[in-house]
């Protein structure tokens, strides 16, 4: 990691440290802006990085990027920085302007479609979107979608669709978005060919493996404190053997995760990035099967209460895991990919799943 990666990721650290309060996740999840933290993210440059400055962007990495997610899930920041950060990749990818306000993406299902048909001097967008992360608080949603002439990105006026406000385990915004003929002009339409932007699908399963692989490092800072400060026949419960044991377990699947996202990370935009994002979304999902259960243990009631921040990490990590497809989902195209190379190709597969962890 260079100067550079490295300053940009402790900004992201303290922004999201002094900025992701307690109060401040509570009040969000009662639909009030985090107004100071989104503003301080734009004014720091967070929502154009991986985009080149001549494009208008901050530059830097996929990697700084993606190391500035892992620190807004860690600290469970409630905002739209995750699906802002996308929805400029996206534009990036299809020449068109890039978002400094907030933004989301649509469709995040499989199975959901938009379609584009062509009217004078634009284009009319028609279709249902479900789930789709913040819509009711974003300026813009890009939207990907389908027309005569192919695959086409476009940028709506999100005030221009009808929304229906939902929520997710966590408290965070996913909404139904309904595009009822919505009129979007030639100069926010982008038509491209199928692969030249950026996937929604593998890509929004990158960043929640990311984001999971930070709360869960938030959640074992939290149980490992808890435990050397809560005291139980005299002594702190560190000191148990049988808590000793469970927070290794809880230390190695944290290690597993960072390590598998970390892998993901390096491959992205490589040739085999999407098998090593499969099987990082696999991995960082069994690590929260198993690690969220300890920290509830160790923590016991109190990590569940509105007093304790061990559920803000928690509830996102049973939130995220579900999105983008699970691991049931992934695990079944892993396997059959597996199965298609056949029984020669085994191993050269599982060897391939290697590569320089920085």
């Amino acid at each position: 990691m260079n100067e550079i990666s490295l300053i940009i990721k402790d900004t992201a650290e303290k922004i999201m440290k002094d900025l992701c309060t307690k109060e401040t996740i509570n009040d969000a999840e009662q639909g009030v802006w985090a107004k100071d933290l989104w503003e301080t993210l734009k004014e720091t440059g967070m929502l154009t990085i991986g985009v080149s400055e001549e494009f208008g962007g901050n530059g830097g990495s996929y990697s700084d990027t993606l190391s500035v997610l892992r620190a807004a899930g860690k600290y469970s920041a409630p905002v739209p920085l995750a699906e802002t950060i996308l929805a400029n990749w996206i534009l990036f990818d299809a020449r068109l302007p890039i978002m400094e306000e907030a933004a989301t993406i649509a469709p995040v299902n499989e199975g959901d479609c938009i379609t584009f048909t062509k009217v004078n001097n634009g284009w009319a967008l028609s279709g249902k979107a479900n789930n789709v992360p913040w819509a009711h608080n974003a300026k813009s949603i890009v939207v990907i979608g389908e027309s005569e002439q192919g695959k086409a990105v476009a940028i709506v006026d999100a005030s221009t669709c009808t929304i229906i406000h939902g929520q997710n385990l966590a408290g965070e915004p996913r909404d139904h978005v309904y595009f009822e003929d919505v009129y979007v002009t030639d100069s926010a339409v982008s038509l491209t060919e199928e692969g030249k932007v950026a996937n929604i699908l593998y890509t929004g399963t990158l960043i929640r493996a990311v984001q999971m692989s930070g709360a869960l490092e938030r959640i074992l800072e939290q149980t490992i404190a808890y435990s050397k400060e809560r005291e139980q026949f005299g002594r702190p419960i560190a000191r148990f053997q049988a808590v000793q044991q469970q927070i290794a377990i809880l230390a190695g699947e944290v290690a597993a995760a960072k390590t598998i996202s970390d892998l993901a990370i390096n491959a992205f935009k490589a040739v085999d990035a999407n098998t090593k994002i499969t099987a990082a979304k696999i991995r960082v999902g069994e690590a929260v099967s198993k690690g969220v259960p300890i920290a509830h243990q160790v923590h016991g009631a109190i990590g569940f209460t509105d007093e304790h921040t061990l559920q803000h990490s928690t509830r996102r990590l049973w939130s995220w895991r579900d999105e983008f497809g699970n691991e049931s989902y992934w695990a079944n195209l892993l396997g059959t990919e597996v199965i298609n190379k056949g029984a020669d190709q085994l191993w050269p597969f599982i060897t391939s799943m290697t590569g320089k962890v920085v």
